[in-house]
């Protein structure tokens, strides 16, 4: 009886690959909602190094946060390829959305979850509970990200502090 299941197949993901200064990374699909061009970024007193500001997206106050500070890479100044990410990460159940700034989107990529390997111990600059593992494309090495892990609760509550201040502050002034 043949029941139409491949136990030989393979479970491939989709990643949005994208480029912080000559690292490569990549989040899973599911989590990203959009990708936008740069554009005028409201900036937040108070709020963490990281955080950029805010952004109206179609009406809802959007945190935006710098990756390469949140990675602990040097700041540069914006090109016509820096964009967001629009996210949405889960956080203690919780689903948040977010503008990740990026220096360029490169491509969704196919992976099979055999093509990943697991992060290296050591010598990593980024915190490895990120990195939920490593592709190898061509001569690159692609990082993959848990971007829900990238965030910590505390990171989310400072984020939905400062765009609700923001938010009443806008009101008010309309």
């Amino acid at each position: 009886m043949e029941t139409g299941y491949n136990s030989d197949a393979k479970i491939v993901s989709s990643y949005l690959s994208f480029r912080l200064d000559n690292e490569l990374f990549a989040v899973n699909v599911h989590q990203v909602i959009n990708i936008l061009e740069l554009t005028k970024i409201t900036e937040v007193p108070k709020a963490p190094y990281y955080m950029k500001g805010v952004i109206n997206l179609r009406g809802k106050v959007l945190p935006v946060i710098d990756t390469r500070l949140k990675f602990g890479m040097e700041a540069i100044s914006f090109t016509k390829n820096t964009c967001i990410i629009v996210m949405e990460i889960n956080i203690n159940g919780e689903r948040i959305e977010l503008g990740a700034l990026v220096d360029s989107v490169l491509e969704v990529i196919e992976v099979s979850a055999e093509a990943i390997t697991p992060p290296p111990s050591l010598g990593n600059k980024y915190k490895s509970n990120f990195i939920t593992g490593m592709l190898k494309q061509n001569d690159n090495f692609i990082m993959m990200l848990d971007i829900d892990k990238v965030f910590s609760t505390d990171d989310i509550i400072e984020f939905k502090e400062n765009s609700q201040e923001n938010t009443e502050k806008t009101e008010e002034n309309e």
